[in-house]
């Protein structure tokens, strides 16, 4: 994953959450700032697991869904159906969890497991 558009996207991802006073957008209030993490070998692993599955389905011509992925997954872009344009979206477990709202719950693996 390392040379992979992705990984350098997510090398370079500033989070921005803010608090928005009412629904017309017209204040919002500076919550917190995160750099991406790509450090932390258990996040890691797990990144490069959703992309994995990802990439397997895209080499063997399968069509990407958005129930694809733990912590991140496909979707098109723009106007919905027929689109052939994709982007990677983070799921709100991994935005929580990077915003130190929420740790992330790996299913009890080690990160010694989740790298082999």
């Amino acid at each position: 994953m390392r040379t992979a558009y992705l990984y350098n996207k997510l090398r370079k991802t500033l989070l921005v959450a803010r608090v928005h006073e009412n629904t017309r957008d017209e204040r919002s209030i500076l919550h917190s700032l995160a750099e991406f993490d790509l450090t932390d070998a258990v996040l890691h692993a797990a990144l490069r697991a959703d992309y994995e599955t990802i990439r397997a389905a895209l080499r063997q011509g399968e069509p990407l869904s958005g129930r694809m992925g733990v912590y991140i997954q496909p979707r098109t872009k723009g106007a919905g159906h027929g689109s052939t344009s994709r982007a990677f979206y983070a799921r709100k477990n991994l935005v929580a969890h990077l915003l130190n709202i929420t740790p992330l719950k790996l299913g009890g693996a080690s990160p010694d497991e989740l790298l082999t």
